[in-house]
């Protein structure tokens, strides 16, 4: 099984680049991951991995991830080499992302009425539609 669950901060804005055959949307960014433990008396250990999305979740990493920002990747770890000009190989180890998510908590002066909320729709309870109800009561809990 090959599955990869990171979290970390956005090193760079994500570059976007089009494939030359069928011109296919693919961005590109590094996240720097902290490392679990810190030896005493050093600093926190990051590590920078690079990650690439594809299509649809490309598009939506490069339109709503920016420098700095916590995110959330679920993927796959991948492994490639090419030749250059010259005729040496070069290898690369990537994570080619399968999910992502915000892991920032909202920041202040963020109104409701964000655009990722505009173009997806809130999650917030009392926006999910006609079909669900929300109720202010606390008499009903269990607790």
């Amino acid at each position: 099984m090959n599955k990869v669950i990171l979290m970390g901060r956005l090193t760079r804005d994500p570059e976007v680049r089009y494939t030359q055959t069928n011109n296919t949307l693919v961005a590109s960014f590094s996240l720097a991951v902290n490392r679990r433990f810190v030896r005493q008396g050093e600093e926190r250990q990051a590590d920078f991995i690079n990650i690439v999305a594809w299509s649809k979740l490309g598009e939506f990493c490069s339109k709503y991830f920016k420098k700095g920002q916590q995110v959330g990747i679920i993927g796959r770890i991948q492994t490639r080499t090419w030749d250059d000009d010259q005729g040496v190989k070069h290898y690369v180890t990537e994570v080619v992302a399968e999910e992502a998510y915000f892991a920032d908590s909202k920041r202040e002066g963020d109104s409701n009425g964000s655009a990722f909320e505009n173009t997806f729709g809130s999650t917030m309870p009392g926006n999910m539609g006609s079909d669900f109800e929300v109720t202010s009561s606390t008499d009903d809990l269990p607790f």
